[in-house]
């Protein structure tokens, strides 16, 4: 076991140095390791370059098996973690940027203190790293924006979230703008890969072809900053407001009514023996979504 989980990481990284970190061993150790591996097989998995390495055609086949017995592993270990009906040990928790950094804190708080015995592993990514996550059993549960609709995994909804539109200082007095005026404005959006962008652009209904010289992001706080300076406007989840809009000169307010809105949800997959302990989980996530941030804005019926 000790081998192949040591091969999964190599597997994932494609890097000797990272894959020794994230096993938290030396890297010479983890070569040992491969190399002993290799032994026992009798043929080589990996080809070693200076940089990265690849793995061979067997070594490749050898990963992806290697991913499906270790995940079966995991699940005997929830299966008894399940049977004692009480949450403890390792928890891995995978969220979407647009949530992490305003929900996370909230909720990793919470749990410490309703399960003291959890040890508590988050990691941020887009949605798709995060199924993929889920399925290869990287993660135990992830929290994105819903539907999902992947039918190997069971997922529950959290909370509704609106979008608020972030414009500079200078243009607080304007009119807030219907979709059919916010898409021809100078809209920045997260770059692809995003669940977020694609939900901004349903909202203003713009077609693939128009978004080709818009201008990106990696993350909510650049395009906050690039509104500040007077570049475009932007949307942002109303979660966001209480972090993002402080460090820059921009406008926050709500947009004409039915505005753009998500479904914040709790995802895990389905053959998970630590479903009802999930449940529970998501019954303090719906909790801390409720939690007053100070950030609510008033509601603003005037469109132009």
């Amino acid at each position: 076991m000790k081998h192949l989980r040591y091969f999964e990481a190599l597997a994932q990284q494609r890097h000797f140095g990272r894959a020794a970190e994230l096993c938290a061993i030396s890297q010479p150790a983890l070569s040992m390791q491969i190399k002993e591996l290799e032994d026992i097989l009798a043929a080589p998995l990996v080809e070693r370059g200076s940089r990265e390495i690849r793995l061979t055609s067997l070594g490749e086949a050898f990963a992806a098996r290697a991913r499906e017995i270790l995940r079966a592993v995991d699940e005997l270990s929830d299966l008894a973690r399940a049977a004692d009906d009480r949450l403890a040990g390792r928890l891995r928790i995978g969220v979407i940027p647009t949530i992490a950094p305003y929900f996370l804190p909230g909720v990793v708080a919470h749990l410490a203190r309703s399960y003291p015995d959890l040890e508590i592993y988050p990691r941020e990514a887009v949605t798709q790293k995060l199924i993929a996550g889920l399925l290869d059993g990287q993660l135990d549960l992830a929290i994105a924006a819903l539907p999902i609709s992947e039918p190997s995994l069971e997922e529950v909804a959290l909370f509704d979230e609106e979008f608020v539109l972030v414009r500079p200082q200078c243009d607080a007095a304007r009119p807030v703008p219907n979709p059919d005026s916010l898409a021809e404005m100078r809209l920045l959006l997260l770059e692809e890969g995003h669940c977020f962008r694609d939900q901004a652009l349903s909202f203003c209904d713009l077609p693939a072809s128009r978004t080709r010289n818009m201008m990106e992001g990696s993350s909510l706080s650049t395009l906050v900053q690039l509104v500040g300076a007077g570049i475009g406007v932007t949307l942002i989840p109303e979660m966001a407001v209480g972090v993002e809009a402080r460090s820059a000169p921009v406008s926050v307010t709500r947009l004409p009514a039915p505005g753009p809105r998500r479904t914040v949800g709790m995802i895990w997959r389905r053959s998970s023996p630590l479903s009802e302990q999930f449940l529970r989980i998501a019954d303090i996530l719906r909790e801390e979504g409720r939690r007053p941030d100070g950030a609510r804005l008033p509601a603003q019926p005037r469109a132009d």
